[in-house]
């Protein structure tokens, strides 16, 4: 059994591995049985090494094709991630700063708050979802981002990122930046500035601050291997159905909400923009390999320092929703109540997800990292996500 909030047993790694690994198989086997996923990879390292790697069921279940370790897969906000260590990659390197108005990067980026004022949005806001800004898919059909005509980053939309960052600015926030929590496009437009502050389009700034320095080639805006894609599923109350080309998936957990509007065909589009918070391709070992080297320290992206102040919560005395019982760093959650998020996880583990089906998570604790890809939205996302939370309660036996 790992070790939870609550507990403090020994660790021995022979014995654990072999009972780990009949639990997350139990897990996968009955997902695939009770047809709740189409096919899955799932990964787990302890203290560096591969404790667990299966790829099981189908990455194109009409075609027949299996689904493999290198299978790719729509990252959607699993994006956040790459895109957050770029920007705290360019913190250390001095080329951004945190607390630094994002006007420094985006002079015309000046939404105003409620009450008409104007206050500065700094890099800090953006990161961790406090600028005050939201995402359409939060909102119904008729609420300010769709009248604006901002995209959220996974359909098909005929617009810049700098164009759609143009858009986010003429809505009024949510909030003054700093004083609230929401989710939203904000690392859409930490993607821009990380363009201005870089020279570079936004996908070979992340190649070239992120992914070469760990030798990462599977992950990118563009598909590296069209073959290797997963295809998409929708779990909508049944076994998961396959998604059309264009859909809006309802959000029933979200009040209001008209739902996320997601295209398949995205991933194949040259033309569409780089979406910091949504619009990546790749796979569960690339993922794994960047968040040990945040577990590790952060060599050779960042420095120990600079992994603290991503996994530092920026919003004590704030309850995020739907993350009851976490917190938010610079760019995923950080748990700060095990009871209140009905989680076996210690205190400080991070976690985040993807609407296509994603999840993953980091428990210092016990030097852990778990990374769950699925093609089955809402089943395998985290949160929410009933294939997750079976994985974790799994995993801590």
């Amino acid at each position: 059994m790992f070790l939870t909030s609550g507990d403090r047993p020994s660790f021995s790694p022979n014995a654990q591995t072999k009972s780990l690994s009949a639990r997350i198989d139990a897990v996968i086997d009955t997902a695939l049985a009770q047809q709740r996923v189409v096919g899955a990879v799932v990964l787990a390292a302890k203290d560096g090494e591969i404790v667990y790697a299966r790829a099981a069921g189908f990455a194109d279940r009409e075609a027949g094709r299996a689904i493999t370790p290198d299978t790719l897969f729509r990252l959607s906000s699993v994006s956040k991630v790459y895109v957050s260590v770029a920007a705290m990659v360019l913190v250390e390197q001095g080329r951004l700063a945190l607390d630094a108005p994002v006007t420094d990067w985006l002079p015309d980026f000046r939404p105003a708050s409620p009450d008409g004022s104007v206050s500065d949005i700094t890099v800090r806001h953006l990161l961790s979802h406090m600028a005050g800004l939201s995402y359409g898919f939060l909102e119904p059909a008729d609420g300010p981002y769709h009248r604006a005509g901002i995209s959220d980053g996974m359909d098909i939309a005929d617009v810049t990122l700098e164009e759609n960052v143009r858009r986010i600015a003429a809505v009024p926030l949510l909030f003054a930046p700093g004083t609230s929590w929401n989710y939203s496009l904000a690392t859409d437009v930490i993607g821009l500035v990380i363009e201005r502050a870089t020279d570079l389009p936004l996908a070979e700034a992340v190649r070239t601050l992120v992914m070469e320095p760990l030798g990462l080639t599977d992950t990118g805006f563009a598909v590296a291997d069209p073959d290797r894609l997963a295809a998409g599923y929708v779990d909508d109350g049944a076994a998961p159905r396959r998604m059309a080309d264009v859909e809006i998936i309802p959000l029933p957990f979200i009040e209001g909400s008209e739902g996320l509007r997601m295209s398949l065909a995205r991933a194949f589009d040259e033309n569409a923009f780089a979406s910091g918070g949504a619009g990546m391709v790749g796979s569960a070992g690339d993922l794994l390999a960047v968040l040990e080297a945040l577990r590790k320290g952060g060599a050779p992206l960042l420095s120990p320092s600079g992994v603290e102040a991503m996994a530092t919560d920026q919003t004590q005395g704030i309850d995020l929703l739907p993350w009851a019982g976490r917190g938010f760093g610079l760019g995923f959650t950080v748990l700060r109540d095990p009871v209140a998020a009905n989680s076996p996880e210690p205190i400080g583990t991070w976690r985040m997800g993807g609407a296509y089906g994603h999840s993953w998570f980091v428990d210092l604790v016990n030097g852990l990292t778990v990374v769950s890809f699925t093609n089955a939205g809402l089943e395998g996302q985290s949160p929410g996500g009933r294939f997750p939370d079976g994985l974790t309660r799994a995993i801590y036996g």
